[in-house]
């Protein structure tokens, strides 16, 4: 694999409306981590989709819901009751929503979104996205699943999912569901915007 680990790939067929990110609720040690989470939320909001994340307003989180809001887009943030007591509830979404557990917040974001978007972040963005992909292979959907590596964060990962695949645990068919974008243009032009 190249050193970034991107892989750019042709758009998808089918009409993706809504694009769920995961993504930490810290801003990360770079410029460049909050830099991205803004240019995918003015990406998101550019190709006439709509986001869906997880209804906080700090962070990675914050920062591209407000990309996206700025950019006129529609938001929709799920935020679990456990974390609605501690003010990083966003003020100014589209659709705010609170449901009762983590679990409900990740099926709720994978009902509403048809597209699957990872930022870095740390233990909730890796269960998050490893769920969707999980879920595509086991056919439970064909969604995208797309990683952003800024600054190469994901490179651990994908290497333990090449030993994974070299050491006969994973399949390379299923290797494959998780795709890698430099960066935020390159993950929407993966996906694609609305046909109709």
């Amino acid at each position: 694999m190249n050193q970034n680990r991107s892989q750019v790939q042709s758009p998808a067929q089918s009409s993706v409306r809504r694009v769920a990110v995961y993504c930490g609720s810290a801003d990360g040690a770079s410029p460049e981590f909050l830099a991205e989470a803004r240019a995918l939320g003015h990406a998101i909001s550019a190709a006439g989709m709509g986001l869906v994340y997880g209804g906080a307003s700090v962070g990675l989180m914050g920062a591209v819901a407000d990309a996206a809001l700025d950019s006129g887009g529609e938001v929709i943030g799920i935020l679990p009751q456990v974390l609605s007591g501690r003010e990083i509830a966003h003020s100014r979404l589209t659709v705010f929503e609170v449901v009762p557990t983590m679990h409900e917040r990740k099926m709720r974001m994978h009902a509403l979104g048809d597209a699957f978007i990872a930022l870095p972040g740390g233990y909730g963005t890796l269960d998050e996205m490893i769920e969707a992909v999980t879920w595509a292979q086991l056919a439970m959907h064909a969604k995208p699943c797309i990683l952003i590596n800024t600054l190469g964060y994901w490179n651990g990962l994908l290497d333990f999912l090449d030993t994974a695949v070299s050491s006969g645990f994973l399949k390379p068919a299923n290797r494959a569901l998780l795709r890698v974008a430099a960066n935020s243009a390159e993950a929407i032009a993966f996906i694609g915007g609305p046909t109709g």
